[in-house]
């Protein structure tokens, strides 16, 4: 009994909370998605209504003004942080003496949650408490630092807050790349008079592309399924300036408590994501099939 206990528990201990979250995933997915086919409100109605939430999620502003808010926080998260994780993987390639210090000092954003880091640096881009009022009692009376209430700038704070979270992790991804590569290529080219930079734009960036790759599909969907960062910093405004999907989905659901369109704009977050997720997805099978038909 004990024999047999020592081998099935490992078992238990994985497989059990495993099939756990992959029912409390799938079936909730399930739901919600038959719930944006009917015209629930306040509470779940079970009434086939076709593709009536779907409609109304599309024709709102509040939609039309979050994809579009989506697409630009994207490309400056995304390329922001990709470029920032990769020089500061550079700098510490360099093997300096204080690496282990700045690499935790780099990573340590990733400790804290985005709810945390929103509200800080929603603090510091408040003109009422932050930067601006500490330049201003300074003596620069007419310094003014206040995006994160206008309309046209407010989206670019929540994209540098995002930068700030999230370039210790692609800093991580690249450097563990970089120290992968072998050594002995950078030998040879100090040999053939190849500086830093030539060496790490022609030889190390194409040496570490699967992991590059790999880093902008996670910050894809990070970026995509952004909510606690734009929930602390600016709640959605001013306005709906820095409007997301996924606030827009909470905004259906729990302040307006239309549950059926609230479900339809969450199963087209998730079609979003798939977008990004599933060809990613086949790239990775066609690379591995390359790579066992190569031996």
């Amino acid at each position: 009994m004990r024999r047999r206990l020592t081998d099935y528990l490992p078992l238990v201990v994985i497989w059990l909370p495993l099939l756990i979250n992959a029912a409390h995933v799938v079936g909730f997915t399930a739901w919600t998605t038959w719930l944006s086919f009917t015209p629930s409100d306040l509470m779940p109605e079970y009434d086939w209504a076709g593709l009536r939430s779907y409609r109304g999620v599309l024709r709102t502003e509040n939609t039309e003004i979050a994809y579009i808010n989506l697409l630009i926080y994207s490309v400056g998260f995304v390329g922001l942080t990709t470029l920032v994780g990769f020089v500061l993987a550079v700098l510490i390639d360099q093997r300096i003496r204080a690496e282990n210090l700045l690499r935790t000092i780099y990573l340590y954003p990733l400790a804290v949650s985005f709810v945390v880091t929103g509200t800080a640096w929603g603090w510091l881009f408040n003109p009422g408490m932050g930067i601006q009022k500490f330049v201003r009692s300074l003596g620069w009376s007419d310094f003014r630092f206040d995006w994160i209430i206008d309309r046209d700038l407010a989206l670019y704070t929540i994209v540098f807050a995002a930068v700030w979270h999230a370039a210790g992790f692609a800093m991580a991804l690249f450097l563990a790349g970089l120290r992968s590569i072998d050594p002995d290529l950078a030998k040879a080219a100090q040999i053939d008079g190849a500086g830093p930079v030539r060496y790490y734009l022609r030889i190390a960036a194409p040496g570490i592309a699967p992991i590059a790759l790999s880093v902008l599909v996670i910050l894809l969907q990070f970026a995509i399924k952004t909510f606690d960062l734009v929930r602390a910093m600016t709640g959605g405004g001013p306005g709906i300036a820095t409007m997301l999907p996924a606030v827009v989905v909470y905004d259906f659901m729990f302040q307006r408590g239309q549950l059926g369109r609230g479900s339809a704009a969450a199963v087209l977050l998730l079609l979003s994501l798939l977008a990004v997720l599933l060809p990613y997805y086949a790239y990775a099978q066609w690379r591995a099939r390359r790579n066992r038909a190569n031996g």
